[in-house]
């Protein structure tokens, strides 16, 4: 277990992470202290714990709004997939008629050869 020192609002926070992620974990800490900068700037010195609570709370909204694009865009995704499958069945098809229609005028340019020779 790696550690690593974090600050948020001016205070420092001893943590501990899995080894590799010590970057990954000052960079979230520094996110959520832009959050608590922002609140402060805002509402002034409206408590710790407030500001933690308020922080927390908008950074949920934005998870909240994240998800609810992903499920569109994974609703519209599938419905792309969708589109393209049928697509390809229907060009299947057509390739498949096209495929008779080439055989037939085949036959009967190979019938007339015949009888022409």
């Amino acid at each position: 277990m790696s550690q690593v020192n974090v600050t948020i609002d001016g205070k420092s926070y001893r943590m501990a992470c899995d080894p590799g992620q010590e970057d990954h974990l000052v960079e979230l800490a520094g996110r959520l202290d832009q959050y608590v900068a922002h609140l402060k700037t805002a509402f002034g010195e409206i408590g710790d714990q407030r500001l933690t609570v308020m922080a927390g709370i908008m950074v949920m909204d934005e998870l909240n709004e994240a998800q609810k694009r992903i499920k569109i865009l994974e609703t519209d995704m599938e419905a792309l997939r969708q589109t393209r499958d049928a697509a390809l069945e229907k060009a299947g098809n057509a390739d498949d008629a096209l495929t008779g229609q080439l055989e037939n005028l085949a036959a009967k340019l190979e019938g007339i050869a015949q009888k022409l020779v």
